[in-house]
């Protein structure tokens, strides 16, 4: 399962607001929603966080291994 939690974390790091990446990036509130829920979200998301944030993909997300992925 990939999950967002780093994502949160850059952004207190960088002191960057849901605002500011509505507003001045525009990114979706949706997507933001996505990320808050741990949802799947786009490469192209994925690719322009990591522009706007200038930071690296483990950054903004992570693998963690859950129960329906050890059944594969």
């Amino acid at each position: 399962m990939i999950v967002y939690d780093s994502f949160w974390k850059t952004l207190k790091k960088k002191h960057i607001s849901t605002y500011y990446l509505i507003n001045t990036c525009k990114i979706s509130s949706s997507t933001l929603t996505r990320l808050r829920r741990n949802l799947p979200v786009s490469t192209v998301t994925l690719n322009d966080l990591c522009r706007v944030l200038d930071c690296a993909l483990s950054d903004i997300a992570d693998y963690v291994p859950n129960e329906e992925d050890a059944k594969l």
